[in-house]
């Protein structure tokens, strides 16, 4: 579609390394957005020092204010206000937030996929893991995200990943991923730019 609007939506767990398609991304110049922005910025109107626990409430509050696609909606709407043609969508939790931007020009949700034992090394890299209670509550904070727990409006990973157009795992080395990230992109027109 001549002047159609290229969309890169990403889902899948925290430290699965949807940051990293996010700067490969950039780098072929796509714009960035996160459905958690704008949780992000109604959490900063209650305290700007939320932890991930209440950012997940947050979030689950306005899709059951505003309806499970909500985010997606507002991104979408966003998207389409916006000169860019490229577009790299971050932070879909949400079956809900999917049918909503599969409503874009041309859409494509990525799942990426790492193993629990890599997601947890990473978040140790990071120092989000200091001490066993602070491993718990990742935990928790992972099952939450898949969906365990959650009502239909909440968060929803698992089931986005069942939606994705393409899974791309993230268990080897940064070249591998990249490699294999590279063969999904050439797919959906969105390579170098």
């Amino acid at each position: 579609m001549a002047g159609a609007k290229l969309c890169i939506g990403l889902t899948g767990r925290m430290a699965s390394g949807k940051g990293e398609v996010v700067r490969i991304l950039n780098g072929y110049g796509f714009h960035y957005i996160s459905l958690s922005d704008i949780v992000r910025s109604e959490a900063a109107k209650v305290d700007p020092r939320v932890n991930r626990s209440q950012m997940q409430d947050i979030g689950n509050r306005l899709r059951r204010e505003g309806g499970a696609g909500v985010l997606g909606r507002m991104v979408r709407e966003r998207i389409a206000a916006a000169a860019e043609k490229r577009w790299v969508i971050d932070g879909i939790r949400n079956p809900a937030e999917v049918l909503e931007l599969k409503k874009l020009d041309v859409f494509f949700l990525i799942g990426i996929e790492s193993s629990m034992q890599n997601i947890m090394a990473r978040l140790k890299d990071r120092g989000r893991v200091t001490d066993l209670a602070a491993e718990k509550e990742l935990w928790a904070s992972l099952e939450r995200e898949w969906g365990i727990g959650e009502p239909a409006g909440g968060q929803q990973v698992g089931p986005c990943l069942s939606m994705a157009d393409f899974i791309v795992a993230n268990n080897g080395t940064l070249a591998e991923f990249k490699t294999r990230l590279d063969e999904v992109l050439k797919k959906t027109g969105a390579g170098h730019a």
